[in-house]
């Protein structure tokens, strides 16, 4: 994952300082010294470290930290600070035109993910009441307008595109009737790209500006490019000016040094996150939110939100009605395993509830675990979900044939089951824990008052 190097590392030295009853000057220079480090190791461009180390540095030494009665956690909060500023201070929304249609162009390199963004982006605002229209403009590569359509079938997202056509400026006049005809207030438009910037490709994007008169032109980079992703994010915002950024595959094996560059280099703001391959792995980028969850403070708010998104509340009202009347089956557990699926992995859950991925060491052993228990669940009938006390020594042997399991894990499976209905019971009445739930939520803006 991305982040996930620099993320240990400046945890380890947060876990450092945090209980330190006084700071001293050779002290703020260790600490300014590894949290240096540890940027360059995750590629954060060298400039931008500097910079960030030395206001580190100033402030730790001011009066303020010295006198302070707990300088440790001080400084802890004086990086956190910083950490949010070189993200972008504060969070930037889509730029949405009062006067619809409001015409988003994507732009950036070829296989950079512009296209399976630009689907991504239309079912994020379709979710929120817009009605979107994708624009195929990547007249060079067929690939790209096959993706784009397929992309918008599986969405039930419509996509203007014209095979016989060469000129992108003449394809968004055409995209802009269809969808002043069909009533779309959205318009995204998918631009082709370059293994390098050139000449050509600039020239065309920038046609395509003047005519279109874009309300967002977002650069679409590559989290996994590293300090490529800087320079590449540079070059489009002094050629063509871009209002901000889109980092993708921040899910990937990757440093994450792109992400901490960005905004202060080109200083754009980043907009959103792409964290995975799923159409919903899409997230609003917030920079207090993500420095939170670098420095392992967790990110509940956003884990609330994926929930909301994600969860039925008519099902989660079903769901509690049946823990609490202990009739909670098989099959909802199996419910409630794939809704927990959709949030992410399980790593990425821990990090947003503050825990360390690293603390617990079988990790990617519960993940094979979740796995186990749905090919146990589906290889029971109706009947044994639904009354998983009938479950004798001859259907267990037939369950585990049928899951690739031995009776064994099949036996350890129900007793987790069973310790499960007992844990969400005692959740459901801890009144005082659901409260302090919704507290941490509402003071987010987010109102789950449904779930208590």
């Amino acid at each position: 994952m991305a982040f996930e190097s620099l993320s240990g590392k400046l945890q380890d030295i947060m876990k450092k300082i945090r209980g330190k009853s006084r700071i001293t000057e050779d002290d703020v220079k260790e600490i300014t010294r590894e949290v240096k480090l540890a940027l360059l190791e995750a590629d954060v461009n060298y400039k931008i470290v500097k910079d960030f180390t030395n206001k580190i540095a100033e402030k730790a030494l001011g009066q303020d930290v010295l006198k302070s009665l707990t300088p440790g956690q001080q400084v802890v909060k004086i990086v956190h600070e910083e950490l949010i500023e070189l993200l972008g201070s504060k969070d930037e929304y889509l730029n949405l035109s009062p006067n619809p249609p409001t015409i988003i162009m994507l732009a950036g390199l070829q296989g950079s993910g512009k296209t399976t963004m630009a689907g991504k982006l239309a079912n994020l605002l379709r979710k929120h009441g817009k009605k979107p229209l994708m624009v195929a403009c990547d007249i060079y590569r067929p690939a790209a307008i096959d993706q784009l359509e397929v992309l918008g079938k599986q969405l039930s997202i419509p996509v203007y595109s014209d095979r016989n056509n060469r000129d992108v400026v003449e394809i968004t006049k055409a995209a802009l009737k269809e969808a002043n005809s069909k009533l779309n207030d959205v318009i995204i438009i998918d631009t082709a790209g370059r293994l390098h910037i050139d000449e050509m490709l600039m020239n065309e994007l920038r046609r395509l500006k003047e005519f279109a008169n874009p309300h967002e032109i977002l650069l679409v980079v590559d989290a996994m490019t590293g300090q490529d992703a800087v320079n590449v994010s540079q070059s489009f915002n002094e050629q063509l000016g871009i209002d901000g950024v889109i980092i993708t595959k921040l899910d990937g094996d990757t440093r994450g040094g792109a992400a901490l560059s960005v905004k202060a280099v080109t200083g754009k703001p980043i907009k959103f996150v792409g964290t995975g391959e799923k159409m919903n792995d899409i997230e609003t980028f917030h920079p207090d939110r993500m420095a939170t969850r670098i420095l392992g403070m967790g990110d509940v708010l956003t884990l609330i939100e994926k929930a909301e998104e994600q969860f039925d509340e008519e099902e989660a009202a079903k769901i509690e009605k049946a823990v609490r009347k202990q009739t909670f089956t098989l099959q909802d557990y199996l419910d409630q395993l794939k809704q927990i699926k959709k949030l992410g992995s399980l790593k990425s859950i821990l990090g947003m509830i503050g825990i360390d991925p690293k603390a617990l060491e079988n990790s990617e052993a519960a993940e094979k675990q979740f796995k186990l228990s749905e090919a146990i669940i589906q290889s029971m009938t109706i009947k044994e979900r639904n009354n998983p006390d009938i479950l004798n020594g001859s259907r267990r042997r037939r369950i585990a044939a049928g899951s690739g399991t031995t009776v064994q894990e099949v036996n350890k499976f129900i007793k987790q089951y069973n310790d499960t209905k007992i844990m969400m019971k005692r959740v459901l009445n801890n009144k005082g824990l659901i409260n302090k739930f919704v507290r941490t939520a509402e003071k987010g803006g987010l109102n789950i008052k449904n779930l208590k």
